[in-house]
Order: structure tokens, then sequence, then C-alpha cells
């Protein structure tokens, strides 16, 4: 969860699932791992997707790295988020994976699947590693089955964002424990009074949909496949693709007119949900003064949200498990990693890091608040099971229901053909 939605979820993953076959190779092909020399010194292979701005912090990190493990030499590579997996799944299938790279919860499973991630456990346990002195709960993120296939990074949650200059012209003011039938007559107070749509097109974000569901008892995922069923998706389309006929909703052919930009910063939209880490991007981009607001609920309280977090995970096909597990725990504890790494990848999540990062800009310190408001209410749960096939699912939701708010097709069919697409993946 590091990058933004509508640039990355409506591009990512386009060929997840289409090397399914060639991946169940890396089990049993190639070797992997990084290099070695006769003086001693070993090369591990480090790679992440983001930003010129993250690589030049990570960058920055690993020469402190390096300075405190001389005879450890990182080679480092960084894509684009879709550039990132698509060159992961070739390295994977043969069986030739980064030594460590940067790692979400949706993929978790399906590299475990396929055996391709180390589980850290054991270089905890032979005192490689630290798994202690986290914020709570952060590292659960990373444990599937008993394993630890990943350490976080940095955690973030889903919230709302909005235009505060555009909400307070149309006089509407976001309450803590409002309900979504109160924040749904707000998008249309906006809409009447500024003519500017109330958000960017809710209806499409998968990690949305499943704060909805879990604030009913239920869930996106469960560990095997869907949490919901075909009656459940057809209600919430239905409502989003009305919204959207009713201008209450960005037209989302307007949405992809303004990439890589948001409606939300190109003043097409009033509000959009994402997570808050990624809130920096707004004032970035646009002119206005944005804000993080609470998520809608259903009974006044309950929200469903949850931490999740960007992780660096290893391949279990590493030559030099010691050395990655060390990297590892620099870069996730070390207090001036911290410091420089900022909330680039979210809330930092050690609490060396957290304690010695105090952020000085406007945005960051609304973020932190933000987090530290959320936990101290004591709506976050425990983040929802990813079955292998999620990063799959994800993309077809954000696409499927994108094609759904241009007419493209019709709601009974999308919903149709999502949960056909999701079996598929569910089965590569």
């Amino acid at each position: 969860m590091g990058t933004d939605r509508h640039v990355e979820r409506r591009t990512v993953l386009k060929a997840a699932g289409s090397t399914a076959a060639a991946l169940g190779l890396a089990a049993t092909t190639g070797c992997g791992g990084g290099g070695g020399s006769g003086n001693g010194t070993v090369t591990i292979r480090y790679s992440w997707w983001g930003a010129e701005e993250r690589a030049k912090r990570i960058n920055q990190t690993i020469a402190l790295f390096e300075k405190k493990y001389p005879k450890i030499k990182v080679k480092t590579d960084f894509q684009t988020y879709q550039s990132f997996w698509e060159k992961f799944q070739t390295q994977a299938a043969g069986g030739n994976p980064p030594d460590v790279f940067q790692n979400a919860v949706g993929f978790l499973r399906k590299y475990d699947k396929r055996g391709v991630l180390l589980d850290l456990k054991s270089q905890a346990q032979a005192g490689n590693l630290s798994l202690d002195h986290f914020r709570a709960g952060v590292t659960k993120v990373g444990e599937v089955d008993g394993k630890q296939l990943g350490v976080p990074v940095g955690s973030n949650t889903m919230s709302l964002v909005v235009d505060k200059k555009v909400f307070e012209k149309a006089g509407v003011e976001p309450q803590a424990g409002w309900t979504w039938d109160e924040y749904f007559k707000a998008l249309k107070t906006v809409h009447d009074k500024t003519k500017i749509p109330g958000d960017t097109g809710y209806f499409t974000i998968m990690y949305l949909y499943d704060l909805y569901l879990r604030q009913n008892g239920r869930a996106f995922f469960t560990k095997d496949g869907l949490g919901f069923d075909q009656a459940d998706l057809t209600e919430w389309w239905t409502d989003g693709y009305n919204r959207v006929k009713a201008g209450i909703v960005t037209d989302p052919k307007v949405v992809q007119q303004d990439m890589p930009k948001s409606s939300l910063s190109a003043g097409h939209g009033a509000s959009e949900f994402t997570w808050d880490n990624f809130t920096v991007r707004y004032s970035a981009e646009g002119d206005s003064t944005y804000g993080l607001a609470p998520i809608p609920t259903t009974d006044g309280k309950h929200t469903g949200q949850y931490l999740a977090s960007l992780m660096l995970s290893a391949s279990a096909r590493t030559s030099h498990p010691k050395e990655v597990a060390q990297f590892i725990d620099f870069m996730v504890h070390d207090p001036e990693v911290g410091t420089i790494m900022g909330y680039d990848r979210g809330i930092l999540a050690s609490t060396e890091q957290y304690e010695a990062f105090t952020p000085a800009d406007a945005v960051n310190k609304e973020i932190a608040q933000y987090e530290a408001d959320t936990a101290e209410a004591g709506v976050l749960g425990t983040i929802t099971p990813h079955p292998s096939g999620a990063d799959t699912v994800e993309a077809a939701f954000l696409r499927i229901g994108g094609d759904l708010g241009q007419g493209k097709t019709k709601v009974t069919d999308a919903v149709k053909q999502f949960f056909t697409e999701s079996e598929a993946a569910f089965q590569a």
C-alpha cells in the first residue's frame, strides 16, 4: 500500500496470474540469491517500488548499512509498482527473485504458496533479526499461518481525504461516527451547493468495501476466497453507479482523464478514500487545502479499520539468509534510517524509528495525529486475511467497477464477471 490507488491499482498486476503456471516452477528451479567473493564479502540484491524520492532516501539508508556491515554489499533495483511486480513474477518463475524486497499483504499467500518467501522466524530465533519493539499490532500484518513472511517498515490505515475549502463552502463538516447515510447526504449537499461531485469513486476501492463489510460482520476476503456474495456486491455497485449518474460521484471518464493526477486534487471531486499516508500527494498536486476526515460507519462507532503495512520480505532461495536478516533488522530498527525515511512508506513501524522521527510539516503531523487518534478510539481490528490471488482480485475489482461507472457494462454483468475472474484467480 504505498502508492496512489488510481495510478497504480488501475494498472497493477495486469500480468498477475498470467504466469501462474510458470510461477509454480519457482519451487523446483534455479538457485537465486546474491553473490560472494574471495575476501568474505557478500552481495545481496534489494528491490522495491516507488518514486525517485523514495529511491533517494533508500540509497541513503543503504550507505549507512554498508558502513556498519562492510562485508555486506547491497545491489539495488527499483521500479514503478506495476513494473516491479511484472519483473518480480519473471524472477520468481525463474527461481531467482531478489534476496530481499518490498512487499505488501496482498502478495504474501500468493508467493508463499509458490515457495518464494522465507519464514523470517528462523532468523529471529538465530538472533539475526528482532521482531520486538514494534508499534502494537503491526507485525501481525506480515504473518501467514504462523510464519513471519514480512517485517513492516511502516503502517497505514484507510482514511477519507476531503477538500476543506469545498466542504466549508457547502457547509458540511465531517464528524466522527457519522453514518454512510450521512456521508452520502453530505456528498449531495456538496454537489448541490458547489456543482462539484462529492466523491471521486468510492465504489471501486476494494479496501474500502472491505471496511464496509467488516462494519457488517463480514469481510472482503476469507482465508480461501471472498467473504460476500453476488447480492452484496450488486447492492454496492448499483448504489455507486446511481450516484455517478446523479453527478454526486465523479464520472470515471473524468477520473481517467485526470491521471496521473487525482480527481480530488484536480478539483473534480471533493473527497477521496485512500491510505492515510498518501495524503501528502494532494497538497503537492492541488491548489486547495486538504485534510483527513473520519471513515463513515454503519452503527456510528465501528469503522472496520485496521493497520496495513509495507514490509520487507526475503527470498526462500537466498544464499545469504543471515545477511538478509541483518539487513532487514537494520532497516526496520535503526533510528537514523527512520529519520531519513520519515513517513514515505507509512507511519514508522518500529518504536525506535517512530520515536526518532518527528514530522515537521503540517501534512505529516496530521497523518501521525490521525493514526494516533484512530488507535486511541479503539476501532482498529485485525487485518483481513488475503488469500493467494488477492492481488488479481483487487485489480479486477477496480477495473470492472470502473467499466461499470462508465456505462460499459451492466451491474449484473459486472458482478458475474468479477466473481468469475475471482474464482479463476484463487485457483491459479
